[in-house]
């Protein structure tokens, strides 16, 4: 590989800090990375474009972030950009509108959410944003035999796979797998894609009324009934976990000094490649 960084590699990277809470802060206060990764989102290639947007995402999770981020020149329109673009792919498309809700509402409804946040403590399995989005679901799995860094790859495959999975986030210390898929895909489609690969079997984590948990079987699906994805990316999306206990979280993508090297490094590049 070229020893100039190249568009692929340089989003790539931000994505994977961007997945460490503790650089969101530093990413977004940046005076290259944040108009960066808008620039991104309008690139030609569409490993790029959803790259980015995942990095975004991983971003806005911060509640600090989000005023600077939908205020930051040409966020809110980039956004825009890849909803309505035709030849954005539908995954791509329903990242970034679940993006552009959460960003849209920045500001806006702090006092509605905290009186949500009261009202529900018991539904604090909240792991994505936009879980509210109608055209999207969270599927949370319990998945035997996820030991490995090997099995967690043989379940990414399996789940990027399927049409209708948007993303997906591991807690690898509890075996679990919480997945954000479209509203019209069945979740027992992900039982029997990861139950294929014969060596872990995926049950659905679900709560009672209560607020108990029950680890439930999936019916089996056939082959045929579940449609197979070819227009996302073909790279795979960094394990994240959802939850703030640091032990759950299988790898840390670098620390904050860690990271702050290399986002020098991203931000010169971006600003040699790039006019603001």
């Amino acid at each position: 590989m070229s020893a100039e960084l190249d568009a692929l590699t340089v989003v790539n990277q931000l994505r994977d800090l961007a997945a460490d809470p503790l650089n969101r802060r530093a990413i977004v206060e940046d005076q290259g990375c944040l108009p960066g990764l808008i620039l991104f989102l309008d690139h030609p290639n569409p490993q790029v474009v959803y790259s980015a947007l995942l990095a975004v995402r991983y971003l806005a999770e911060c509640r600090a972030n989000r005023e600077k981020m939908k205020g930051e020149l040409g966020m809110m329109l980039s956004l825009q950009n890849v909803m309505q673009k035709s030849a954005s792919p539908g995954e791509t498309k329903l990242l970034a509108s679940e993006i552009y809700e959460i960003l849209q509402l920045a500001g806006k409804e702090e006092a509605e959410q905290a009186e949500a946040a009261a009202a529900s403590c018991q539904r604090k399995a909240q792991f994505f944003l936009g879980s509210n989005n109608k055209r999207a679901k969270t599927v949370v799995l319990h998945i035997d035999g996820l030991d490995d860094s090997a099995r967690r790859s043989l379940c990414e495959e399996a789940l990027l796979k399927i049409r209708g999975v948007i993303s997906f986030t591991f807690q690898m210390a509890v075996k679990r797998c919480v997945v954000r898929i479209r509203s019209d895909l069945k979740a027992e489609a992900l039982g029997t894609a990861i139950n294929s690969t014969k060596v872990m079997i995926a049950q659905q984590v679900v709560k009672t009324a209560g607020g108990e948990e029950l680890i439930l079987p999936f019916q089996e699906v056939t082959a045929e009934h579940v449609e197979e994805n070819t227009d996302i990316p073909d790279y795979l999306p960094e394990e994240e976990s959802p939850s703030q206990e640091q032990d759950k979280a299988v790898t840390r993508v670098g620390s904050i000094t860690d990271g702050m090297g290399w986002l020098n490094t991203a931000a010169n590049f971006l600003t040699r490649s790039f006019y603001w």
